[in-house]
């Protein structure tokens, strides 16, 4: 397998790759982009309450022909309809037709009401109920991660954040903070410098290095990724995109690649 799963602080492995339903839709379109990446190698569902297709994600692993152990399932406590989280994960798993998810993350850490730590208390307790096997946060930063950590009983096993080289500068204290605390870096919308910034910097570097591995741009945006250590959540709806994505976590990029775009990132780099 070229995407390794990953161990997580909790004790258990989370695969590296990820289907993400969050520009999906509602009705069959997301049912039906769930069952065809289930069928090409993705077996991490990556959805939130704010996405408004848990439902949908529920049926098409219900009409898969994947066990509910081989596939892991995270979804977020996004604050939709003002609910809180013990409501809010009863809600989930009855939309998704499971007893419990893998992953269970804050989704922002505005959503952290009436604090961080009254927050994650609750959290927690998603956790020793068994309604989540492990428990995260996704777009906190530094400052945030430490007050959390600060009164934590259990840690978060990731934080699912925006990653791609125009933002590494910015978020590169969130990978180094997260590492030193065994925290999992999760990166979506790794693949905005081709799909909403093309023509930038980045251009040149990933055009050489695509053509170096025979590569998509897309497919070396994701080895980057790789590389940084994180665990990737993508989406398209197209099967021949996802197959190609998949056989990305088969390119190793060199220390000078990596530099390459580091450097063309930084040049490009959203303030």
């Amino acid at each position: 397998m070229p995407w390794e799963p990953i161990k997580l602080n909790s004790g258990y492995y989370m695969p590296s790759i990820a289907f993400g339903t969050w520009k999906t839709g509602n009705g069959q379109g997301p049912i039906d982009q769930v069952k065809q990446a289930l069928g090409n190698g993705y077996n991490h569902i990556d959805t939130a309450q704010a996405y408004k297709n848990e439902e949908e994600t529920g049926v098409a692993l219900k009409e898969t022909e994947l066990s509910r152990s081989d596939v892991f399932v995270t979804t977020k406590y996004s604050g939709t309809n003002g609910l809180d989280i013990p409501t809010s994960i009863k809600n989930s798993l009855s939309n998704l037709g499971l007893l419990d998810v893998d992953l269970y993350l804050v989704h922002a850490p505005r959503l952290a009401v009436p604090d961080i730590p009254t927050c994650w208390a609750q959290m927690e307790k998603v956790q020793d109920d068994g309604l989540a096997k492990s428990i995260g946060i996704s777009n906190f930063g530094v400052k945030d991660m430490e007050t959390l950590v600060a009164s934590a009983r259990i840690k978060p096993a990731v934080n699912q954040i925006l990653l791609h080289p125009y933002v590494y500068e910015r978020q590169k204290p969130i990978l180094e903070y997260a590492a030193k605390n065994g925290i999992i870096i999760e990166a979506y919308s790794a693949l905005i410098p081709i799909t909403k910034s093309p023509g930038g910097p980045l251009d040149k570097p990933l055009n050489e290095i695509a053509a170096k591995f025979g590569a998509t741009t897309e497919q070396i945006l994701m080895a980057w990724t790789k590389a940084k250590g994180a665990v990737v959540v993508t989406s398209s709806s197209k099967r021949t995109r996802l197959q190609g994505y998949i056989a990305a976590g088969d390119i190793t990029l060199s220390a000078e690649d990596i530099a390459a775009i580091d450097a063309a990132g930084a040049l490009g780099e959203e303030k």
